[in-house]
């Protein structure tokens, strides 16, 4: 609903006549209806405030005072639980100036949640804190109006629900931290309960969620081992902002101000470089006390001297049939030579045959070229020509093997005719291009 913005203009009233008389000279417009009757019943809650004090003879501050009380009691009785813990009263003499020095945590009675709380939980501690200690409320109550620890409510519920000043304070937070057990409170049987609640703790400064959790003895190798690499390349996005040492705003000195900034982040790398090293040495005192290490370790040094065991055994008997396989070799050693021998001088002789053959059906395609006359009609064939086609030749003999070879000595067997021993040639030329073993136009004096 919008509201419109009156405006008041104050204008005089017009003069009257002279010898203006309301006898005479006033003339009216209309005429007042007949008066009715009506019931009017009061409703509403200020009609309902009204009746309540007049009831219980209440003041308007009394009445106010005694209804403030009871919703606070109303939302207390609500609030009462997840996020109600005793105050404690040193709290309230802190000054509220110091706030980088509070725990945020503890002002709204979040300390057992602490960064795991909602921001739900966060609102509803503060309007608990709010009702209960609000200035108001306690001058109403007569007693005195010190607002110092609720200005200290205020800013931890300005930092907490910022995301970015809550992740800044967050990362400075030691109420939050766990420390890691001594070896002796270790070796009590409590050791995957007390290093978990530590690497649980640091866990909340994982870039990477979720992390790894530590197990227990029952964990296998790989689980251990996916721990400890996470740990140990832990990338954490944990910052010193909040401890930073605040930059005057109304400094007329930029090279102070510069000053002031290049020592806070120097101050930030030193602390970062500290808070990576005290990691590292509390996971290295966690591996060092983890019985399950010890444990994988055992079972691999019993599976070495399994597998070398079975290796020596493996060995003796593989030696034993060497040497029965050895005796069987010098028995059959002489019958294979003299095989072997007579098999060589066969080959050797079918080589030569073979060798022998090619020569032959690669004289007979270089001599069927002249016979053919160099593919030249009529006429002794020119120089260049018989250059040429001889040349591809030799390159077409180099494309053929011996069956190859001999397949084509046998189609120019008896051929005397030019066209004739052409058209072979320019079949296999053909045969070649389609196989992919010569490349179109290379042999062109042969496609003629």
């Amino acid at each position: 609903m919008s509201t419109m913005a009156s405006v008041q203009i104050n204008l005089p009233l017009p003069i009257l006549p002279a010898g203006w008389a309301a006898d005479k000279d006033f003339k009216a417009v209309g005429t007042l209806a007949a008066a009715t009757q009506r019931n009017v019943e009061p409703v509403g809650p200020h009609f309902l405030a009204h009746a309540r004090r007049k009831r219980h003879k209440r003041t308007f501050s009394e009445d106010d005072r005694i209804q403030a009380e009871k919703a606070a009691t109303k939302v207390e009785e609500e609030d009462d639980g997840d996020i109600s813990e005793p105050e404690d009263p040193v709290m309230f003499q802190r000054d509220a100036k110091d706030w980088k020095n509070q725990d945020h945590y503890a002002v709204l009675g979040l300390t057992k949640y602490r960064w795991r709380a909602t921001e739900d939980q966060v609102k509803r501690a503060h309007r608990k804190k709010v009702l209960r200690h609000h200035p108001d409320k306690k001058a109403a109550a007569g007693q005195a109006q010190d607002d110092n620890f609720f200005k200290c409510i205020q800013k931890a519920t300005e930092v907490l629900l910022d995301p970015i000043k809550r992740r800044q304070f967050d990362s400075v937070d030691e109420g939050a931290d766990v420390e890691p057990p001594t070896k002796k409170e270790a070796q009590k049987g409590n050791f995957y309960k007390l290093w978990g609640r530590v690497f649980e703790s640091e866990g909340r400064f994982s870039k990477l969620q979720p992390v790894p959790q530590l197990g227990d003895e029952k964990s296998s190798k790989e689980h251990v081992e996916t721990f400890y690499n996470f740990w140990y390349n832990f990338d954490s996005w944990r910052s010193f902002e909040y401890q930073d040492e605040d930059v005057p705003d109304d400094t007329e000195s930029r090279d102070q101000k510069r000053h002031i900034e290049k020592k806070n982040l120097n101050a930030r790398k030193k602390k970062k470089t500290e808070d990576t090293a005290r990691l590292r040495k509390l996971v290295d005192d966690c591996l060092a006390t983890d019985e399950r290490i010890k444990k994988f370790r055992q079972e691999e040094h019993a599976q070495r001297n399994k597998k070398r065991f079975e290796r020596e055994a493996e060995a003796k008997r593989q030696a034993e049939e060497a040497q029965k396989k050895k005796e069987d070799e010098a028995r059959q050693q002489a019958e294979k030579e003299a095989a072997a021998k007579s098999e060589r001088e066969a080959g050797k002789k079918a080589k030569e045959a073979a060798k022998n053959a090619a020569k032959k059906n690669k004289r007979v395609i270089r001599s069927a070229v002249k016979d053919a006359n160099y593919f030249h009609a009529g006429g002794d064939a020119p120089a260049s020509q018989i250059d040429a086609v001889l040349n591809e030749t030799d390159v077409l003999i180099t494309k053929l093997d011996n069956e190859e070879l001999a397949a084509v000595v046998a189609k120019l067997n008896g051929k005397k005719d030019a066209k004739d021993i052409q058209q072979i040639y320019t079949e296999e030329v053909k045969r070649l291009i389609s196989a992919g073993k010569v490349k179109e136009g290379e042999l062109k004096t042969l496609e003629a």
